[in-house]
């Protein structure tokens, strides 16, 4: 048996008998009495070699305690300032600290993978190299326009290779990039130019209309207007006949001028913005989020990590770039030396023609563009060459969903993430021991938000009102908060705003939660989206869950319908598949309902027809939520309860 008694020098060792050690200890004066180093493990049956085993063991628990006291306060001096002076004495300077920055993953694209795919669109293709010196010619154009460090570009395009190429080209010249959604009307987008000051603004030729009825309205409360700058189509077999816009600017043009040995105006802070992202689809006044270079290295990497992505991979761009500048994976596939595959439009057909012509690995995806996939009809499917990873969020899908789509050999990660956070930042990790489980139950767990991917520091769910950590017990529910770099530097021009989102040094989601046991997320709901009934809180999400497992539906979001008695009832708007809209009832949906839930939680109202969405695939509640109101209460108020 080994006994561990203290540390020393083996010289000490041979010099002092161990019963002399003992005696010290035992009647230990002060903590300095005796050097720190003068102990050390040895064998027992070694150092008492003529004494007994009970006298040894009954001077061992005396000694112990002292032992732990020693290692405590040896433990405390080398942490105190006088004993670390010496480590303070090495500083950082310009060869061991740079500042941390995704546009990095270029210049080593450019070298490392030179010869290789970097983006695809159509009958063009480009090289790494090429890509690195398109954009350097890109930042070059921009200085020459007069754009200084901490400017906003902004860019309103589809993904096509201009718009990946200004994750890197913009940020290169010191500016900070706004991708724009092309969804937005006039208005929207005025108020965005407005907000962001946006000097600059490269416009896909699809949305030059919107683009100018824009400018011509910020035109009347601003002096100052951003330059246009036309991006023209490179696939000459996608190219309009009429594509002549005299008097812009044109992209290509411009980058030919360009100087192709553009040295890149790195951050002197990887605090400084690199991007600025509004957020869309939830309110009539977007706030325009900040990220850094920091956040942006380091959510790419930690996103590559989390979808185990090697190198090479070649992902295919059903995510648009405008939304949390595509997840990082404008970034990501620099710093991997992948293939991006673009798509002006996301349509089934067009999907599964991209994966068996390019071999694609990799898409990410928003669970209304998994079930434009899963319900393709047969003459627009094709066989996968290979398992196709998918990475879906925004909202959660529904179980049956990822059930079809891995049917048909894909294989989903689910993911959440919000744009204050750059994307991505919590995956559904797969558990080995969900192999054993029955098939129908493993689609059930893989709707769960999951674990946080390592970029994230902490991730809880809260009492928002007494800041304490929820039981994880998988039924009380809190509210999300956040700690880490990959978290948004604020709200532009909104401090108000920002304070109230990193409220007791947390940011709050606004996203209402459960841990389960394990540790693992669950969402189930967002704080406005939650339905009181009768003093009863109801989960959209857990109803909506439901609704989707109707066979005969494709869509389903559920908001609150106001009532005089109970205060809200469940309202459901559903989307049917086409073969069955003459078949299906609101009552049988309702009915379907009441059978898989407790009856206070089933629609008291359905609603059949398209749903609303944002470009990203969101369900726009807020404009359902207007629809039930206008439909009034009910029941009246004096509605007795059975």
């Amino acid at each position: 048996m080994l006994f561990f008694i203290f540390y020393s020098s083996l010289e000490v060792i041979r010099k002092f008998h161990a019963y002399s050690y003992i005696t010290v200890l035992q009647n230990w004066p002060t903590r300095r009495a005796i050097d720190r180093n003068m102990l050390i493990y040895c064998k027992a049956t070694k150092i008492l070699q003529a004494e007994s085993m009970e006298k040894m063991l009954g001077s061992m628990r005396t000694i112990l305690p002292r032992i732990r006291y020693i290692s405590t306060v040896v433990s405390q001096e080398e942490m105190s300032p006088a004993k670390n002076s010496h480590f303070k004495e090495l500083k950082p300077c310009e060869a061991n600290r740079d500042p941390l920055s995704p546009i990095s993953f270029l210049e080593r694209a450019g070298s490392v993978y030179r010869e290789g795919t970097s983006v695809v669109h159509g009958s063009t293709r480009f090289t790494w190299a090429q890509t690195a010196e398109r954009c350097r010619r890109l930042a070059s154009v921009l200085r020459s326009l007069n754009i200084k460090t901490g400017d906003v570009v902004a860019v309103m395009a589809p993904n096509v290779p201009a718009t990946y190429e200004m994750h890197f080209g913009v940020p290169m010249a010191g500016a900070v990039l706004s991708t724009l959604n092309i969804r937005h009307d006039a208005h929207t987008m005025s108020f965005i130019l407005r907000h962001s000051e946006a000097k600059v603004v490269f416009v896909d030729y699809q949305f030059l209309e919107v683009t100018k009825a824009a400018v011509r309205i910020l035109s009347q409360v601003k002096k100052e207007l951003p330059l246009m700058i036309v991006i023209h189509e490179l696939d000459k077999y996608r190219a309009p006949l009429n594509d002549d816009h005299q008097g812009l600017l044109e992209y290509e043009k411009l980058l030919v001028s360009g100087d192709p040995n553009f040295e890149t105006r790195w951050p002197e802070d990887e605090w400084e913005a690199i991007a600025l992202n509004y957020t869309s689809g939830t309110t009539s006044t977007p706030k325009g989020v900040v990220y850094s270079h920091r956040g942006a290295f380091i959510n790419t990497i930690s996103s590559i990590l989390m979808w185990e992505m090697k190198s090479r991979p070649v992902y295919l761009w059903t995510v648009p770039m405008f939304h949390c500048n595509g997840w990082g994976f404008p970034w990501g596939m620099a710093a991997q030396g992948g293939t991006s595959i673009c798509l002006r439009s996301v349509k089934a057909k067009d999907i599964f023609d991209a994966i068996d012509e390019h071999k694609v690995t990799h898409l990410g995806a928003a669970p209304t563009v998994l079930s434009i996939i899963a319900n393709a009809p047969p003459h627009e499917r094709r066989p996968l060459p290979h398992t196709v990873h998918v990475m879906t969020g925004g909202s959660p899908p529904p179980s049956r969903l990822l059930s079809r789509m891995e049917e048909l050999g894909f294989h989903i990660t689910h993911i959440y993430g919000l744009t204050e956070t750059y994307g991505p930042i919590t995956s559904c990790v797969w558990k080995p021991e969900w192999d054993k489980l029955p098939s129908e139950d493993q689609p059930k767990l893989k709707t769960r938000q999951g674990v946080p991917h390592l970029g994230v520091s902490k991730l809880d769910v809260k009492n928002p009102s007494t800041m304490e950590s929820v039981l994880h017990d998988g039924f009380t529910i809190g509210e999300v908060m956040i700690k880490g770099s990959i978290v948004m530097n604020g709200y532009l021009k909104d401090a108000e705003a920002t304070t109230k989102a990193f409220e007791n040094g947390w940011f709050h989601t606004g996203d209402l939660g459960v841990i389960h046991p394990d540790g693992y997320l669950e969402l189930k709901d967002r704080s406005k989206d939650i339905i009181i009934s009768g003093g009863e809180n109801i989960s959209s999400i857990e109803v909506e869950t439901v609704i989707y497992a109707h066979p005969h539906v494709l869509e389903a979001a559920v908001v609150g319908r106001p009532d005089d008695y109970w205060g809200e009832t469940p309202c459901a708007f559903v989307k049917l598949k086409e073969d069955f809209v003459e078949e299906v009832t609101p009552e049988s949906i309702i009915n379907f309902c009441r059978h898989n839930l407790p009856h206070y939680r089933a629609p008291r109202t359905v609603i059949f027809g398209d749903l609303p969405k944002t470009s990203t695939g969101k369900i726009q509640k807020y404009l359902l939520r207007e629809r039930a109101k206008a439909l009034g209460t009910i029941f009246p108020r004096n509605y007795k309860k059975e």
